[in-house]
């Protein structure tokens, strides 16, 4: 997720037909006549979404099987590696699964089975997060995160990979896919991208900019002490936040207690407070709008179109759905009734979208 203010806003419905074929918005649709639900918990591996099983992955496996990788020799790094079970085929691709603000490995317990059929998967906890290290005094920026990407596969995964990033975890995909340097990233699936590591990115949108004397002054706030510890006990309280949760999901019935647990559990640890001050409080960092023209490699988005953080009548949804006719290697899907974390919210949405994607990726 990322750490914007929820707006409440909807898009208007042009932005949907702009961006799908006729086809496809018909198959939506259909979909929206009936409740939806997509259930997992911690003792069910499995979930029904629109009349198709999800596969989920327990959270006792993915705690039992993750790995720790210092980086820079220092941080203390948790990742998770699951391999397909079939032999590896030309066809097969290596993917890392990134995560958004306050998320970690779990909340792609309903992809990983589904990705790992045909794939490897990695999955990794950014710096601050999930159960990877949150050191004192550590100043989080979304170019750190992006190195910290690179640094991952150059050590651990040893080959291009693709990077499937959901909100500032797209960004930091987005940051290390245009590095020069290092040709380390063969390709790029985007899931409600951010512009931003937080509110201050977001200059251009009018909901921002009416908002923003009072950022300021929540930011001067953060900076206190005693206050951000009362903000930030009353943010993990679980009533409070599943009712964030709510206004998150377009899938009002997924935010269950296991969804809950995976975001407070961390949010408990040792450091948490200092990076959740420094990941509101400290530089946006680079803009999507900019990075994007300078990567060459395969790129697909995924939006949810009910996303009130990044929502698709916004300045950087708006960027991003204007591209697939002017990039020849840009592909966009627009998901009804989806909010900002599609992986979580509607996986068989996105499997439907990214699993041909990759199987074409392998192909040419």
């Amino acid at each position: 997720m990322r750490a914007l203010t929820w707006t409440g806003m909807k898009p208007p419905p042009s932005m949907v037909v702009r961006t799908v074929t006729p086809t496809v918005n018909l198959r939506r649709i259909s979909f929206r006549t009936k409740r939806i639900c997509v259930k997992a918990t911690a003792s069910s591996g499995t979930a029904v979404s629109g009349g198709e099983v999800v596969e989920a992955v327990e959270l006792a496996e993915i705690g039992e099987r993750s790995k720790k990788w210092k980086w820079k020799g220092e941080y203390s790094i948790n990742y998770f590696v699951k391999d397909s079970p079939e032999e590896v085929t030309p066809a097969s691709q290596t993917v890392l699964l990134v995560h958004g603000f306050g998320a970690s490995i779990p909340h792609w317990r309903r992809n990983i089975n589904a990705l790992s059929k045909n794939h490897t998967v990695y999955a990794i906890d950014l710096l601050g997060f999930g159960a990877s290290e949150k050191p004192p005094g550590f100043s989080y920026t979304m170019e750190s995160w992006a190195e910290l990407i690179l640094s991952f596969l150059e050590e651990v995964v040893q080959k291009p990979t693709i990077l499937i990033g959901n909100s500032v975890g797209s960004l930091a995909c987005v940051i290390a896919a245009s590095d020069p340097q290092r040709d380390l990233v063969k390709g790029l699936v985007l899931l409600n991208c951010a512009g931003g590591m937080n509110n201050k990115a977001v200059f251009d949108d009018w909901r921002i900019k009416l908002l923003m004397p009072l950022l300021l002054l929540i930011d001067f706030l953060l900076k206190q002490r005693g206050i951000a510890s009362a903000l930030f006990n009353r943010v993990k309280d679980r009533d409070n936040l599943k009712n964030i949760l709510t206004n998150v999901y377009g899938n009002k019935d997924n935010v269950d207690d296991t969804l809950v647990e995976i975001i407070a559990g961390p949010a408990n640890s040792e450091g948490a407070l200092d990076a959740f001050v420094s990941i509101l409080t400290g530089p946006p960092g680079p803009n999507p709008i900019k990075l994007i023209p300078e990567i060459n490699k395969p790129v697909l988005v995924l939006w949810g179109d009910q996303d009130g953080l990044t929502p698709l009548d916004g300045p950087v949804a708006k960027y991003f759905t204007s591209l697939p006719g002017q990039l020849p290697n840009f592909s966009l899907y627009v998901l009804q009734g989806v909010g900002h974390c599609p992986q979580d919210d509607r996986p068989d949405l996105v499997h439907e979208r990214l699993l041909p994607w990759l199987d074409q990726l392998s192909s040419t």
